[in-house]
């Protein structure tokens, strides 16, 4: 595969692996609501159907509650996204010496 390309993340089966965890540790989704202070449950079914994937935050807080890595939880596909190449480098090089100045 040429590395004008990326993997990205599969929705569904991260979705299945949540469930799955869920069922593991006997949790409700109104549980996972409560323990992340989510104001709607709607947001963790989004998560299990596979249309939203959980932030970095919640992704933490979950690994942290059920015991697992964050790539136990996150599953990618075998499918990639073809990247824009950088041409600025100059601007890359600047952001670079802001961030470790």
């Amino acid at each position: 595969m040429s590395d004008n390309y990326y993997p990205v993340i599969d929705k569904e089966s991260t979705a299945n692996m949540l469930k799955a965890l869920m069922i593991c540790r006997k949790l409700k989704p109104t549980d996972i609501q409560e323990y992340l202070g989510l104001s709607c449950v709607q947001t963790v079914y989004r998560w299990m159907e596979g249309v939203n994937i959980p932030s970095t935050d919640h992704l933490y807080a979950l690994c942290n509650l059920f015991g697992v890595r964050l790539d136990d939880i996150l599953k990618g596909t075998n499918t990639h996204i073809k990247k824009k190449p950088i041409t600025n480098f100059s601007f890359i090089r600047n952001c670079v010496w802001l961030l470790f100045t």
